[in-house]
């Protein structure tokens, strides 16, 4: 039988990283923090550290859940300044740093997920094992289209001033607008990333996140780029993926080859089925780790 779900009330902490303050949501192991090496786990894009609060009555060990900058309660990037991808990376060591943490797992969540092979690459001696989430790696880009995605990049900075944010009514409203994300979530999975990523303002509520988010990366990796951080990755794998995820696309079946230790599971749900069905994804997590 599987353990029942406990009641794990997270803290809420707050870290300095390059002159920005991250926050995050800090579960303890629940008999004591010797239970295991601890999990730092990274949010998907536009969602936040609420994404693991489902999981977090589910797994047994201390846990961090990041708010990446821009995202949640974690603050923005410098004003007039474009967002890089890889600047989580140094993120992600300096709140493991500031936790203590020499060897840790490290889980990640879409884009989370890439940032997470970026950073077991470049430290592989901090991972002890890796925890993917419908993700691979970071997204790539053809040598034939960066200049053009530079291009874009600048040209979206440009016209950033001349956009605001949607304010919404009722916080209701912006739940049903954030079900719509990438595959589809559950209402309470939904209304769980609104409760951390919505604030109040004057005529209702609207997104916390950085509007730079949104915007097209500067740089992009190559996919033969992408290979050689997968590649350099020495911590065992594990990748989960969504039936109606995306388990059915080919994007991540040449990328799992350049894993040197993996193993695969396809289970039944969506893109963020990690929030909308939890219980058979923390059992795959729990037997991964246990082994």
């Amino acid at each position: 039988m599987p353990p029942m779900p406990t009641t794990r009330t997270p803290e809420e902490r707050r870290f300095s990283a390059y002159g920005q303050t991250l926050a995050a949501l800090y579960w303890d192991g629940g008999h004591g923090d010797a239970e295991g090496e601890p999990i730092l786990a990274l949010h998907g894009w536009l969602d936040n550290a609420a994404s693991y609060l489902p999981l977090s009555g589910y797994l047994d060990r201390p846990m961090v859940a990041l708010d990446f900058a821009g995202h949640g309660h974690s603050e923005h990037r410098p004003a007039e300044l474009a967002t890089h991808y890889v600047d989580h990376v140094r993120d992600v060591l300096a709140v493991a740093d500031q936790m203590g943490w020499g060897r840790f797992v490290l889980m990640g969540h879409s884009m989370g997920a890439g940032v997470a092979c970026l950073f077991a690459a470049t430290f592989p001696e901090r991972v002890s094992k890796l925890v993917l989430i419908e993700g691979l790696g970071p997204p790539a880009t053809p040598a034939s289209d960066v200049a053009g995605t530079l291009r874009q990049a600048i040209d979206q900075m440009h016209s950033l001033p001349e956009k605001r944010k949607p304010v919404y009514a009722a916080q209701d409203d912006a739940v049903a607008l954030r079900r719509q994300a990438l595959g589809g979530l559950d209402t309470e999975s939904a209304r769980l990333l609104c409760e951390r990523g919505l604030v109040a303002v004057e005529g209702g509520w609207t997104w916390r996140t950085d509007m730079r988010l949104r915007i097209a990366s500067s740089v992009r990796f190559t996919e033969e780029q992408v290979e050689g951080f997968v590649r350099a990755i020495e911590a065992p794998t594990l990748l989960i993926l969504g039936e109606s995820g995306l388990a059915g696309e080919v994007k991540f079946e040449h990328r799992f080859d350049w894993l040197r230790d993996a193993r695969r599971v396809i289970l039944p749900g969506r893109h963020h089925l990690h929030m909308d069905t939890p219980e058979p994804v923390a059992a795959e997590i729990r037997a991964f780790l246990d082994n």
